[in-house]
């Protein structure tokens, strides 16, 4: 099991990367940078790419609807040239609000625009002939009858270092779960608890295998929550500094009747708590949707609380098939971030 985290921002971009340094050094394997509306994810992997050596560097996500697939292919190639092999490609649909409301583009046939992209990602990477793709949302070049006649169908000019650069998806639906598990090298799931995983998305995990190519491999699979500890009640408090993050995904990230999130939850069997929580952030009161989040909820998707207990929850992750660890490390006590990174990686090493 490898050990991931996503990029924190606190303190500026900076210091956020020189954190990474030193986690890199004290057994962090994967970096996962984010891409919203803020600063762009792939200047920032750049960055990131030129600060260290051993860490691998996943976006996570890059949108599908924000940027061409060509573009996204140049882009995966220019960073994993940078880092000199350690570039992994996580793409998402994000979501019909960000989408529609920030880019301005349709949010339109999500699965087949993610399984299109990623057939010409591939095809571009392996520079065999000049890209031509007939898909149902996706045609380059551009067919008879639209734009100026002019197109030709080109070849990446640069050789990428690699031919099959690892592609990763976020995702949550059981349709879209069962294509990740059919066609990308590893899955994303956020909100995830091991002990609902498998009956959530074993069925989509099983179907999707079933039509995998075995030249992929086994599926890798990202996920985890926040980390702490030891043995007072300030550690397992650490657990309720996901709440805001949770009432925000399952209570406001999209509408309602259009909230995967809020589908996720239901899922795992808080039907009327994720339907409370909706109601309370969507009114405005967040406060009340943060504390209408089950404490059970939040413990089943964290690794909060004596060290003997952490290594259990590692277990948990690592018999629900996670593969990369992804850890939010909070300190305690006298601890620092590189000596908790260390026992993270003494326990996920004896796992």
């Amino acid at each position: 099991m490898k050990i991931a985290m996503s990029l924190a921002y606190a303190g500026g971009f900076r210091e956020s990367v020189r954190r990474v340094v030193e986690l890199e050094g004290a057994g962090l394997d994967h970096v996962w940078v984010a891409e919203a509306y803020g600063f762009d994810s792939p200047s920032l992997m750049g960055y990131i790419a030129g600060q260290t050596e051993r860490v691998e560097i996943g976006s996570a996500i890059l949108p599908l609807y924000s940027r061409t697939p060509t573009l996204v292919a140049m882009t995966a190639a220019g960073l994993d040239a940078l880092s000199d092999g350690r570039f992994h490609l996580g793409l998402g649909a994000s979501g019909p609000q960000v989408i529609e409301g920030w880019h301005g583009v349709p949010y339109a046939a999500p699965l087949q625009r993610t399984r299109e992209t990623i057939d010409i990602c591939r095809k571009v990477w392996a520079r065999e002939e000049p890209l031509t793709y007939e898909g149902k949302t996706i045609r380059v070049p551009l067919p008879e009858g639209q734009g100026t006649r002019l197109g030709k169908a080109l070849k990446i000019i640069a050789h990428p270092i690699r031919s099959r650069i690892p592609v990763w998806i976020a995702s949550l639906g059981e349709k879209n779960v069962e294509m990740t598990a059919e066609v990308a090298e590893g899955w994303i799931p956020i909100l995830f608890s091991p002990e609902h995983a498998e009956k959530v998305w074993g069925a989509p995990l099983a179907a999707g295998r079933a039509k995998r190519d075995p030249s992929l491999g086994g599926l890798q699979i990202s996920a985890g929550g926040l980390v702490a500890i030891g043995d007072g009640d300030d550690v397992l408090a650490v657990r309720d500094l996901a709440r805001s993050q949770v009432a925000l995904y399952v209570g406001g990230m999209g509408a309602r009747g259009r909230n995967f999130y809020n589908d996720v939850v239901r899922r795992y069997g808080y039907e009327r708590e994720a339907a409370e929580i909706q109601d309370l952030y969507l009114s405005g009161k967040k406060k009340e949707a943060e504390a209408a989040i089950p404490t059970e909820l939040l413990e089943s998707m964290s690794l909060c609380g004596p060290e003997n207990y952490v290594a259990e929850r590692i277990a948990a992750y690592a018999d629900a098939g996670v593969t990369h660890l992804q850890v939010m490390p909070v300190p305690t006590g006298d601890q620092t971030p590189v000596r908790l990174m260390e026992k993270i990686r003494t326990l996920v090493d004896a796992t």
